[in-house]
């Protein structure tokens, strides 16, 4: 076995000491985030919650993917969800361009084809955003059970401006 991922478990071993424990799984503020797997974004601090409070759903872009519906559904359900916040951000790769345009540059980075792979780069954030804001309050296991909003977050001022 190799030893890629040593200095990453010995970092667990540390955090394993003062992990926070008996957490039984809801969302105990009633919020879920959905947001881009950026690492300039940190969905619980952005909205001044704390592990416990938020159940935190990351995609390319923060879109709304069948994933992302299946967990908001779970969520509203069974983990005490009823606000539902789409975050998009300043200066996102998925906002850049097309879906072909990011597979050009897999291939000229790596030699690769991702031909196969659907990203859902759109430069319409804005517009992506109310789409993807509707398909959550208009889905029918979550209307009426919860609510939906879109929001901006910008990434060199740490400020978040509601969209829809």
């Amino acid at each position: 076995m190799d030893h890629d991922f040593d200095d990453l478990l010995a970092s667990n071993q540390r955090y394993a000491t003062s992990a926070p424990r008996n957490f039984d799984g809801y969302a105990h503020a009633g919020i879920a985030v959905v947001t881009c797997m950026d690492s300039r974004l940190q969905p619980l601090e952005m909205v001044g919650l704390f592990l416990g409070e938020a159940k935190i759903l990351r995609t390319p872009g923060g879109h709304v993917t069948e994933d992302v519906v299946n967990g908001c559904v779970l969520g509203v359900h069974l983990l005490q969800v009823d606000r539902i916040l789409v975050i998009s951000h300043s200066r996102c790769a998925m906002a850049s361009g097309s879906d072909d345009e990011l597979r050009r540059r897999i291939l000229e980075a790596s030699g690769l084809d991702a031909g196969a792979c659907h990203f859902g780069a759109d430069p319409d954030q804005a517009g992506r955003l109310r789409e993807d804001v509707r398909t959550l309050a208009e889905h029918p296991l979550i209307a009426g059970r919860a609510r939906v909003g879109g929001f901006q977050y910008d990434v060199d001022t740490g400020l978040l401006e509601r969209v829809c």
